[in-house]
């Protein structure tokens, strides 16, 4: 994968809504149905990281914005600052913007899960011959499902991305995540996730991350994540970062 769409793909925070009750998205590549409620916004100051042998790409940090529009229905913005070491040049700047919508259009039962789709466009506004950005407007389509079982949590799902460019190829994403609220302050969970060939001199790619989340109180939340590409020995990824809901 060429060093720019590997920043891309660590870069993409496939966001979505955090609650106290079901949370999803960060700090996971997979995301939920759950768009943020109505009339509340979420705030989070967050870093994702992907570390290779010689290489590292990170957001440092990027800054996201939810809010819940009209029932059902939440407004995405994710404003990235870029962080590209790649063989000897080493770049920091703004990268690519992300926007999007997600919308439930089916509320969750006691046999049936809820289950959404969220849109997402990258501008490219960040230096693609930095490492900081991709050059194109790309977009991403999926559709995602939840379902929960008292304290256990389970959402899954997935998408195509659009990545147009010469020696560029669409993509398929999909994930899958399981969690576990141990508590009202912590909830632990992992995933699974999968990615077909982005470039003509690409490979499909796959991992897994495990991590959580810890309520401070109603409105302040920590999140984390660490895992590894199972196709690409070397390779780690990582998330941190700080939550706030209004």
């Amino acid at each position: 994968m060429k060093a720019p769409h590997r920043l891309f793909f660590a870069s993409v925070i496939l966001a979505g809504a955090i609650t106290t009750e079901a949370p999803g998205g960060p700090p996971f590549k997979t995301d939920d149905p759950q768009p943020v409620d109505f009339l509340h916004w979420e705030f989070y100051l967050a870093s994702a990281q992907q570390f290779e042998r010689h290489d590292t790409w990170a957001t440092c940090p990027h800054f996201e914005v939810n809010y819940g529009i009209i029932p059902n229905v939440q407004l995405h913005l994710v404003a990235p600052l870029g962080y590209a070491h790649a063989g000897e040049g080493t770049h920091y700047g703004y990268s690519d913007t992300e926007l999007g919508v997600k919308y439930r259009f089916v509320d969750e039962t006691e046999a049936a899960p809820q289950v959404g789709v969220f849109p997402l466009v990258e501008l490219p506004t960040g230096d693609e011959n930095k490492g900081l950005g991709s050059g194109k407007v790309q977009a991403f389509i999926p559709v995602w499902a939840q379902k929960s079982l008292g304290k256990f949590t389970t959402y899954a799902g997935g998408g195509l991305w659009y990545n147009p460019g010469p020696g560029q190829k669409n993509w398929l994403f999909t994930g899958w995540e399981v969690q576990y609220d141990f508590s009202e302050v912590v909830t632990l969970g992992g995933e699974l996730y999968y990615q077909t060939a982005d470039s003509e001199d690409a490979s499909p790619t796959g991992g897994f991350n495990f991590g959580g989340f810890i309520n401070v109180n109603e409105n302040n939340h920590i999140l984390f994540s660490v895992g590894e590409s199972v196709s690409r020995p070397g390779t780690v990824t990582g998330y941190i970062g700080y939550q706030l809901t209004i």
